[in-house]
């Protein structure tokens, strides 16, 4: 059976959607980071997979969760620029 720990989408046009790709300048170290948290979400979905039961309804998907905590902690430092 498959665990229902829900499906990360990217959304679409809902409530006027603007790509973030837009915002951030190509050099910007998100994209950086957000390589490096790309690569260690996929070595840990078998992990997240075997936390989460097959039975109920889906959750949130833990990737979506550490993805919002990250850039949570990462926008409430302040810059040094």
């Amino acid at each position: 059976m498959v665990a229902k720990r829900g499906h990360y989408a990217v959304a679409g046009s809902l409530f006027g959607y603007v790509d973030p790709e837009k915002w951030l300048c190509p050099d910007h170290p998100l994209r950086v980071i957000r390589g490096l948290v790309n690569s260690a979400l996929a070595d840990l979905s078998s992990a997240f997979d075997a936390l989460y039961s097959p039975f109920g309804r889906e959750s949130i998907p833990p990737e979506r969760l550490i993805r919002a905590l990250l850039l949570q902690a990462f926008y409430s430092i302040r810059s040094e620029r």
